[in-house]
């Protein structure tokens, strides 16, 4: 098993210790003489809750393409098809640096992190990298069909 599965495993049985020793210490001691529909779902919602919490605080466990960008081919031409707002950074919340037209050809500079790619292009007669959304984008040849 992965490092990861071990994480999740371990948090979840954390999640159900946690949950057990909550129980016995919260809950009436009656509730827990015969098995019961109330005591199961007690254990399954403080496991799975406890679990997810105790999963989500550790760093090991988060997907690792949140923190860095990951390689894409560079060089690759790619035409805009209706207006494109190259960013400063990655997600719409990011400054605009400037626009490029449609029909505008934009080169991938290597770097993405999800559908946000990185790109330089020629905008009135400057030179501009920034970070667009791919779902803007069609393959150059794809565009001229």
């Amino acid at each position: 098993m992965p490092s990861a599965t071990y994480l999740t495993v371990l948090a979840y049985a954390a999640g159900l210790i946690a949950t057990l020793v909550l129980a016995a210490w919260l809950t009436p001691a009656r509730w827990w003489r015969r098995p019961n529909l109330r005591a199961a779902s007690i254990l399954a919602a403080g496991t799975w809750g406890l679990g997810a919490l105790l999963l989500s605080l550790l760093p090991a466990a988060q997907p690792v393409m949140a923190a860095t960008a990951q390689p894409l081919l560079a060089g690759v031409s790619y035409t805009v098809f209706d207006d494109l707002n190259l960013r400063a950074g990655k997600g719409i919340g990011a400054p605009r640096i400037a626009v490029a037209p449609a029909g505008t050809v934009v080169t991938t500079t290597g770097l993405r992190d999800g559908d946000w790619w990185q790109v330089s292009a020629r905008i009135d007669g400057r030179d501009v990298r920034g970070w667009s959304s791919s779902l803007w984008l069609r393959r150059a040849e794809e565009a001229r069909r």
